[in-house]
């Protein structure tokens, strides 16, 4: 099928997934670019490619067609892609290695959390009701692709936490004073490492719930580190 005009019922309801409200909703999001397209459709999570008339895709799943007027008006991007991709959402789901991020508000970061996340085996992370949503177009690109390889829960984080140390989980937040250096924690098989926010840290609340407190020792001369690069660092050494 070609769709030709942006006044097509679809092409206004796909349009609308560029807000989080029908995001939610429908449980279906927007990626643009052949490299996710590929991702999602080699996880199993996409629906739906629509490309530009006489682009080429070569994958065994529903392709549609669209004229240039449409593309810009379905993109999200500055310079719109040849070629948008309609994903499944995955279902939630509670397991394994878990990462908790409270309140991270930059999308880059939060996409390059996701990346680093699924590179060093993180199974689950559950994201704050305040975080950047990681089903938006900014997240999505910096994630590359690989938000279709971790499962994404987003909720009360005080009470997924306490599901977890019900579950006999290790919990281990992020703490510049009075924390173990990294290097020196005896981790057990069941974890969950918290994050906090870019400025803030994490929050009291969280911080007192949790069974030990972890820190990156280095040079006295940085005060702090981006979210996202502590956050590699820390689930690289957990990996290890």
């Amino acid at each position: 099928m070609l769709y030709s005009s942006s006044e097509n019922n679809k092409i206004k309801n796909l349009k609308k997934l560029h807000q989080k409200k029908y995001r939610d909703k429908t449980g279906l999001f927007l990626v643009e670019g052949r490299h996710l397209i590929i991702e999602a459709y080699n996880s199993g999570y996409l629906k739906e490619a629509i490309i530009l008339e006489n682009e080429s895709l070569d994958i065994d799943a529903e392709i549609n067609y669209m004229t240039e007027s449409v593309k810009k008006y379905l993109s999200s991007l500055d310079n719109p892609s040849n070629m948008i991709g309609v994903c499944a959402k995955k279902e939630e789901k509670l397991d394994g290695k878990i990462l908790i991020l409270d309140e991270i508000q930059d999308p880059g970061n939060l996409g390059t959390i996701i990346r680093s996340s699924v590179a060093f085996n993180i199974d689950t992370i559950i994201l704050s009701e305040k975080c950047a949503d990681a089903y938006s177009s900014k997240v999505l690109r910096a994630s590359q692709g690989m938000i279709f390889y971790t499962n994404i829960i987003t909720g009360n984080l005080k009470k997924y936490i306490q599901i977890l140390k019900e579950n006999s989980y290790q919990i281990l937040g992020t703490k510049v004073t009075y924390g173990n250096e990294l290097k020196n924690l005896e981790k057990k098989q069941k974890f969950a490492i918290i994050m906090g926010n870019e400025g803030k840290g994490v929050k009291e609340d969280l911080l007192n719930m949790c069974d030990e407190y972890i820190y990156i020792k280095m040079n006295k001369k940085c005060e702090s580190l981006n979210v996202a690069v502590a956050t590699s660092i820390i689930l690289y050494e957990l990996d290890k």
